[in-house]
């Protein structure tokens, strides 16, 4: 199947509405939408960068000069590396340009947007429906045969095609339903440690600093631990809107501008743009604060644009925003030094000096970020002992410690000062404990 135009529709509500049409642009690269004269009337904008105006709208030409992607919000609604794989193994359509991996994610992609090919009816992708918590172990199975390259028989297929081609990330995961909910179960994948169980241990290190997060649980499989992590994008079955962090951010850039991707950018957006009764948006971007200097100190530096996301849960109210729960939390075990996300001044470094210079981003006096920095220092401080009740084994733990308790994290654990942010941010420049002389 040929696909070069598709229909955008909301499914944010108990009857789907038509939002508007996606077309093949740029040699194949990008995908555009322009509106419906019905959504432009009640509907609202899916992005910043996507107003109800009645354009054809296009990803800037900077954006799809080295990877295809789709028009604002829309191009959350593709899926990631491991999905296009599922897709290409599974149903193997002789062309994947955008607009087929748009198509062939199906109907429980991330957010609350379908694809259709039709603009009358809501016509998906159809898919079989998501394995059950007792099927795991075949799903295990069956994920494992696709990263061998292995032949699938009919009912295997059927197995993954529920809801294995319409997540991201680059790591092997599916959709599965327990107790009626649905989950993203995330398998082990052949790594030194146990990642899965890992991956539980720090999302709940996560929770007593303070940081929302998804709820997960550990799933034990005949030769290994998968972890599954509860949707936080559908409620009661109800879709929430939902955009990554690199789509706000982008959304939010002048036009001709590079975006910056990063934590004071995406605080920033959530102060002018989030739930402001309670003062929502203020509390959000200061737990923002805290994740990005919990994330430091425990080395997860895979903190990319997609592993935030922000809700959309008054879509029609000038699209005000959450921070959605933190997911992709534990350590990469790599001591490179940097995040994926801008942290401050000095960039990508992975420093809480770095972390603090920018601290008026999130709402912050330097004094109260600082106050915040030893409540997550003080959660870290105990990783090992919460990894031990979790059931980490001594030999993973020792081989997280080289980094966790490594000389450069454990020093800013150990060496950071709190007054001397009383009276406002040092200007001295600090040398990053990362770089090598």
């Amino acid at each position: 199947m040929r696909l070069d135009d598709l229909y955008l529709w909301y499914l944010g509500e108990p009857t789907p509405r038509y939002v508007g049409a996606l077309k093949l642009v740029a040699a194949g690269k990008g995908v555009s939408l322009h509106y419906a004269a019905d959504w432009l009337a009640h509907g609202f904008a899916l992005s910043e960068d996507l107003p109800l105006v009645d354009n054809e709208f296009f990803p800037p030409g900077r954006l799809i000069a080295s990877a295809p992607r789709a028009v604002g919000a829309v191009d959350d609604a593709r899926p990631d590396r491991w999905g296009e794989k599922v897709i290409r193994f599974v149903d193997k359509p002789k062309r994947t340009s955008l607009m087929e991996l748009l198509y062939y994610a199906g109907d429980e992609r991330f957010g609350a947007l379908g694809v259709s090919t039709s603009p009358s009816s809501y016509l998906p992708r159809k898919g079989g429906p998501l394995p059950r918590l007792a099927q795991a172990q075949e799903l295990s199975d069956v994920v494992a045969k696709i990263e061998a390259g292995d032949a699938l028989t009919r009912l295997e297929a059927k197995i993954i095609e529920g809801g294995g081609s319409s997540l991201g990330g680059a790591k092997p995961k599916a959709l599965i339903e327990i107790e009626g909910e649905q989950w993203v179960i995330k398998f082990f994948n052949n790594e030194y440690l146990d990642v899965p169980l890992i991956e539980h241990a720090s999302m709940t290190l996560a929770a007593k600093a303070g940081i929302s997060v998804a709820q997960t649980q550990v799933i034990r499989l005949a030769a290994a631990n998968a972890v599954a992590i509860r949707r936080f994008d559908r409620v009661n079955g109800q879709r929430i809107h939902s955009i990554s962090a690199g789509t706000a951010i982008r959304a939010a850039t002048p036009a001709g501008s590079e975006s910056e991707m990063g934590y004071p950018q995406l605080a920033r957006i959530l102060r002018r743009i989030g739930v402001s009764h309670g003062d929502l948006h203020l509390l959000d971007a200061q737990e923002l604060f805290r994740r990005m200097v919990f994330n430091i100190l425990i080395d997860n530096t895979d903190d990319h644009e997609k592993n935030h996301t922000l809700l959309v849960v008054e879509p029609t109210v000038n699209g005000r925003l959450r921070l959605a729960p933190a997911y992709d939390v534990l350590p990469t075990n790599s001591g490179q030094g940097f995040q994926e996300f801008i942290c401050g001044a000095d960039g990508q470094e992975s420093t809480l000096s770095n972390a603090m210079s920018q601290c008026e981003a999130f709402g912050l006096e330097p004094a109260q970020a600082a106050e915040q920095v030893i409540q997550v220092i003080k959660v870290v401080d105990t990783w090992r002992s919460h990894f031990d009740s979790i059931g980490v084994s001594i030999r993973d733990m020792d081989s997280l410690a080289e980094r966790l308790d490594g000389e450069q994290l454990l020093n800013q654990r150990r060496m950071f000062d709190p007054s001397r942010y009383q009276g406002g941010p040092s200007k001295r420049k600090r040398i990053s404990p990362f770089r090598r002389t």
